[in-house]
């Protein structure tokens, strides 16, 4: 690993470094080595099988810090950031956003995992929720319709980058898989809503229009995604989250 690096930030097990011409992400030793692989085999099959921009892995190692992934360095800004910065031009920035997912969702990689799967595993493993809801929850995703869509997981606006040359690049794969499109914008919406309410409420108009989809097919995969996303144990999104999972309709 490079000597001459910064820190750019940190989250829980995990610190991001920018070197030179590389970004570096290492992984405390409370992280599985297992997850740490899938994130990389995740992205060198995004890399390998679709046309989209993203950063190249470059190494996979075990260091004394933890294990780490390396990348190239994408020079640019988050769309986050244009967001924030040029509020007036947020319809703008947010037609840029959505077109982006779409192309992800065109795109097919037959060997990443079933989003179907990762779910169910997810809902299982919840233990913030009830035997009853649980069950609720896995019937709801057995009985939506089966896609085979590639489905970012994370997809939110930090983790696109603009280059100088206005090119996108995708960043953090570490949640892909196959799956529904629909899904994957359910959970986008979530992440928008936990911060900005406007935000998520131009995104999912966006979206549905663009995809000629109902606001209420994308609403049922909500209570599903919020569950999985409450497996990432953040105590701040915990009420909010819960609130919809508590919209399952008990039959």
């Amino acid at each position: 690993m490079e000597a001459n690096k910064t820190v750019i930030f940190t989250r829980p097990h995990k610190t991001i470094y920018a070197a030179e011409n590389q970004i570096i992400k290492v992984f405390d030793r409370q992280y599985k080595k297992s997850d740490v692989l899938n994130e990389a085999r995740n992205e060198a099959l995004v890399e390998e099988s679709t046309d989209l921009n993203i950063p190249s892995l470059v190494s996979v190692s075990d260091t004394a810090e933890g294990w780490c992934l390396v990348r190239d360095k994408v020079e640019g800004v988050t769309l986050a950031e244009l967001m924030d910065k040029e509020p007036e031009k947020l319809g703008e920035y947010m037609e840029k956003f959505v077109d982006l997912q779409l192309s992800v969702h065109s795109q097919n990689v037959p060997t990443i995992k079933r989003l179907r799967h990762k779910l169910m595993d997810q809902i299982n493993s919840l233990k913030d929720i009830d035997a009853t809801a649980r069950y609720e929850l896995a019937t709801r995703l057995q009985s939506m319709p089966k896609h085979h869509k590639l489905c970012h997981g994370d997809f939110n606006p930090t983790n696109v980058i603009v280059d100088a040359e206005g090119k996108l690049w995708i960043i953090d794969w570490a949640h892909a898989a196959q799956g529904n499109a629909s899904a994957d914008a359910a959970m986008t919406y979530l992440l928008f809503a936990l911060e900005d309410q406007k935000k998520a409420d131009l995104y999912m108009k966006l979206f549905c229009e663009k995809t000629d989809t109902a606001r209420q097919y994308v609403n049922r995969w909500l209570p599903i995604v919020a569950a999985a996303q409450l497996t990432k144990k953040k105590e701040q999104e915990k009420d909010f989250l819960m609130r919809w999972i508590d919209v399952v309709e008990y039959e």
